[in-house]
């Protein structure tokens, strides 16, 4: 079994998210927010995001939550790829007639 470097997925998947948080931020400048309530209350399943929806966001707002949703990602990302690279040494050790 192949392991996966840490940084590298970490990274990837950090920059996975941000790109992902980038193109929501845009979509929510370019619609009112009827629309993206509508959208995430469709997404969710029903649940209410009425509330919680605010329709100020600023520039320096969206570069932070950026910056957040990329560390979270790599870390989500680093972690993911260790215990990946774990099981793989776990597999490894185990004797051909156990594998299932």
């Amino acid at each position: 079994m192949n392991s996966l470097s840490i940084r590298r997925f970490g990274f990837a998947l950090g920059s996975a998210f941000a790109l992902t948080y980038s193109a929501c931020a845009f979509v929510m400048s370019c619609i009112t927010r009827e629309a993206s309530i509508r959208f995430f209350n469709g997404i969710l399943h029903g649940l209410d995001v009425t509330p919680i929806m605010t329709a100020e966001m600023t520039l320096r707002g969206v570069i932070r939550g950026v910056i957040e949703v990329f560390v979270l990602g790599w870390l989500f990302g680093a972690i993911l790829a260790c215990f990946y690279n774990i099981s793989g040494r776990l597999d490894g050790r185990r004797t051909p007639a156990a594998r299932g």
